[in-house]
């Protein structure tokens, strides 16, 4: 059993953090961290409030039969955490007690729920164990409007396969800048090679203190989101522009081919990475703030890759906070986005250029659909047949569209839920 790192401080931030969320619908971490916390301490809290929303529903399930009402949204949070700690996380049952009532005890406002707070995390050290194990992984991790949108798309059982790989979290996936010493890598790595040249570790660690970080050998991407740059095939010389291009893993890939490359997003603060990146790998791109519906390039390029804003419910599996967003519920305001993007960067393809539409979405409104209408409105439009390729397996892709979805290699740990297509602009 663990309790690291000590204290209470972690264990604070996480409560705020979920606060954060589950009250003020803020993405996680969104909203910062008190100065003084350690670097250890921030990913402590970090990872405390991921666990304690990734296994919500089946915390709750526990929870709610030994509240006669309902405690304020502190204290709750402060049972969620020590049943996440107890259950998940294997933490040391006194350590999990005593920071649920030192917490709940903080506040004037909670301070006289600290018995309640203590009878019931004492409760959950006896009975708990047992009342996790008899619950199925996933059978809660996904309720109400998103597990109806996702069933009537993929169907039930599809649905409770995705739960079940969000439930899990996401392994660790690097793209290598030189695929040749994909498999080299692994093995310095101690990583699996996936189909495709993805390298995948476990989750957790630090990911500056890897083989191959100070060199640039690598960057951490999904591998879901490494396919749509590799639908392309060799892009040594082309001219390529990557929209929404933060935190920029397309960007590197791109540049990695040998392509020369713009990279284009409206958030400099989530450019960052991105030239962190390029200047630890050695890769050229100019990268430019702006605004894609108010910029406007010199030249048309060669490829142009839409990697449309969408409800980013592909990458639950690793941001086990956005069923608890509003993103999901708005698709009207994010697919209108998504057709002026389309339609505005198609302008910047050249004669017999590509242009990349992807999601991170798993609903087929922000895919499928907006691939068919685009289609309708630009007869000069050709979708290309998606290309048989190493880690595309039957299934993932019909005609011009791939649909890729957590559940898939579920039992490698899956992978991000995806749309790509390559559409050709005639000569």
């Amino acid at each position: 059993m663990s309790d690291a790192p000590q204290g209470l401080a972690p264990r604070a931030a996480a409560l705020r953090l979920l606060h954060d969320v589950l009250h003020d619908g803020e993405m996680l971490g969104e909203g910062g961290f008190d100065t003084d916390l350690a670097p250890a301490e921030r990913a402590r809290a970090l990872a405390l409030g991921a666990s304690v929303l990734r296994n919500l529903g089946r915390v709750d399930a526990i929870l709610n039969p030994w509240l006669t009402r309902e405690p304020p949204l502190r204290v709750r949070n402060a049972l969620r955490l020590a049943a996440t700690e107890l259950l998940a996380e294997n933490t040391a049952p006194h350590a999990a007690v005593d920071a649920a009532v030192r917490l709940v005890e903080a506040s004037p406002r909670t301070r006289h729920l600290k018995g309640l707070t203590n009878a019931v995390a004492r409760r959950l050290t006896r009975e708990g164990a047992a009342l996790w194990e008899a619950q199925v992984p996933g059978d809660l991790t996904l309720t109400g409007p998103l597990r109806a949108r996702i069933e009537t798309a993929w169907g039930p059982e599809a649905a409770q396969a995705i739960a079940r790989a969000h439930a899990a979290g996401a392994p660790l996936d690097l793209t290598p800048r030189d695929p040749a010493q994909a498999a080299a890598l692994a093995e310095r790595l101690g990583a699996t090679l996936l189909p495709g040249g993805s390298l995948r570790l476990p989750r957790g660690g630090q990911v500056s203190a890897l083989s191959g970080y100070d060199e640039g050998a690598w960057w951490v991407q999904d591998t879901a989101a490494a396919m749509p740059v590799r639908l392309l095939g060799d892009v040594a010389g082309l001219t390529a522009l990557d929209l929404c291009a933060a935190p920029g893993g397309k960007t590197l890939q791109l540049a990695a081919g040998g392509a020369r490359v713009t990279a284009l997003d409206i958030s400099e603060p989530r450019l960052a990475r991105l030239h962190e990146n390029l200047a630890r790998t050695g890769l050229p791109a100019e990268v430019i703030i702006a605004d894609a519906m108010d910029w406007a390039p010199a030249e048309p390029f060669d490829i142009v890759l839409v990697d449309a804003p969408c409800s980013a419910t592909g990458t639950i599996r690793r941001h086990p906070d956005l069923p608890f967003l509003k993103s999901h519920t708005d698709l009207r305001s994010l697919t209108r986005l998504q057709d002026r993007m389309l339609a505005r960067s198609w302008d910047w393809v050249k004669p017999g250029g590509r242009l990349v539409f992807c999601t991170c979405s798993l609903f087929p409104e922000e895919g499928e659909a907006r691939l068919d209408r685009f289609l309708a409105r630009h007869p000069e439009a050709e979708a290309l047949p998606v290309p048989a390729l190493d880690g595309i397996a039957p299934g993932w892709a019909e005609g011009a569209a791939l649909r890729l979805r957590p559940d898939y290699w579920a039992e490698a740990g899956g992978m991000d839920g995806f749309f790509a297509s390559v559409i050709r602009r005639g000569g």
